[in-house]
C-alpha cells in the first residue's frame, strides 16, 4: 500500500458509528490510513462523514462498506462520486463493484476471516486484504490473527493488513515479522481523543481487562466480541437459551441486539447498548490524540524491530 503515500501503514478500523469523518481526518493527518465506517447507515450520512473529512484533510482515507447494509447500492454511489482513496469492505463479497472502484481510482480491500476468502478476494483483482483474526471487536472470525495472518500471507500475491489484538507498536512488530505489509487498529483509536463515542463507552474501554471481552451471537452465526456489561450479559443468556430449543428461534434474542452500538456510541447506554471492543482493551489505558497514538506505536514497532536485529536468540 505504499502508493497511498502514508507515513505509517497503520489502517484505522472503520468502526461503524463510531470511525467517522473527524476521526478519519485526524488519524490520516497523523500518517496513518483514517477510516470512516458506514455501516448501516443511509447515503446521505455517508456523504456528510466524508465531506467532513475532506473539510479537515487533504490526505488519502478511505471508507469502509458494509455490504449487506440496504443502503449500500446507494452509499457506493456516493462513494464513486467522492473518489475516495479506499474502500475497505465487510459482511459480503464486493465483486459487483470492483470494476466501478478501480474506473474510479479506488484501491479495494475487503476484510477477510479466513485463507479461503482471502484467496476468492485475489481471484476477482482486490488491491490487498485484511486478515482479521478473532480477537478484534465487533463482528469476528474462527481463527486467531496469529494463526490467520501468516497463512494468508502465504496464500496469496497481494498486501495483507493483519488486524485483531494490535494495539501497540510490539503488535505492529510482530504483524510485520509474520508477513503483513501492515496493520488495522480499531479499539485502540476508541481511546482517541478525536474518537467522540460517549465517555462512559471510553471509559469501559479504558478501564477494561484482559478477560474483560465476551462473544455474542456465536449460536446465531454472527459473532461479535463486545465488553461485558448489562446487556452483553443479557444477550448471551437469552442465546443460549434459545439454542436449547428443538426448534431454535432467535429473533428476539437479535431483536435485543438492534441498534444497541449505536445507543452505546451515542448515549452510553449501559443496560441496552453493545460496547464492541477487541481483546485488546485491556492494555489501554490513556486516552490521547490520533498523532500521539501513531507516533508511539511506530517508536516501538521500529525499537522493536531493531532489537530483534540486534539480538542473537539462537
Amino acid at each position: 500500500m505504499q502508493s497511498l503515500g502514508l507515513k505509517y501503514p497503520i489502517f484505522q478500523g472503520g468502526m461503524a458509528w463510531v470511525a467517522n469523518g473527524e476521526l478519519a481526518a485526524a488519524v490520516s493527518n497523523a500518517g496513518g490510513l483514517g477510516i470512516i465506517g458506514s455501516g448501516h447507515a443511509p447515503a446521505t450520512v455517508v456523504a456528510k462523514e466524508i465531506a467532513t473529512a475532506k473539510a479537515l484533510t487533504d490526505k488519502p482515507f478511505g471508507v469502509n462498506v458494509m455490504l449487506l447494509s440496504p443502503h449500500v447500492e446507494e452509499v457506493v454511489q456516493v462513494i464513486l462520486q467522492a473518489h475516495v482513496a479506499v474502500v475497505t469492505t465487510g459482511a459480503g463479497n464486493p465483486a459487483k463493484y470492483i470494476a466501478a472502484f478501480k474506473a474510479a481510482g479506488i484501491k479495494v480491500v475487503p476484510v477477510v476471516p479466513s485463507v479461503g476468502l482471502a484467496r476468492i478476494m485475489a481471484r476477482i483483482g482486490v488491491d490487498a486484504v485484511v486478515a482479521e483474526g478473532m480477537e478484534s471487536g465487533g463482528h469476528i472470525g474462527s481463527m486467531t490473527t496469529m494463526t490467520l495472518v501468516p497463512q494468508v500471507v502465504d496464500a496469496v500475491d497481494i498486501p495483507v493488513i493483519a488486524a485483531g489484538g494490535i494495539g501497540d507498536g510490539r503488535g505492529v512488530a510482530a504483524a510485520l515479522m509474520l508477513g503483513a505489509a501492515g496493520v488495522q487498529m480499531g479499539t485502540r483509536f476508541l481511546a482517541a481523543k478525536e474518537c467522540h463515542i460517549h465517555e462512559k463507552y471510553k471509559n469501559a474501554v479504558l478501564k477494561a481487562k484482559d478477560i474483560d471481552t465476551l462473544v455474542t451471537g456465536a449460536y446465531i452465526g454472527h459473532p461479535a466480541r463486545v465488553l461485558k456489561n448489562k446487556m452483553s450479559r443479557q444477550f448471551l443468556v437469552a442465546e443460549k437459551a434459545a439454542a436449547l430449543q428443538d426448534d431454535p428461534d432467535f429473533a428476539a434474542v437479535e431483536e435485543l441486539g438492534n441498534g444497541s452500538l449505536r445507543r452505546a456510541v451515542e448515549t452510553g447506554d449501559e443496560v441496552t447498548g453493545s460496547y464492541m471492543a477487541g481483546q485488546i482493551a485491556g492494555l489501554i489505558k490513556t486516552e490521547t490524540s490520533c498523532a500521539t497514538i501513531l507516533q508511539e506505536t511506530a517508536a516501538q514497532a521500529q525499537a522493536c524491530l531493531q532489537k530483534g536485529q540486534a539480538e542473537n536468540y539462537f
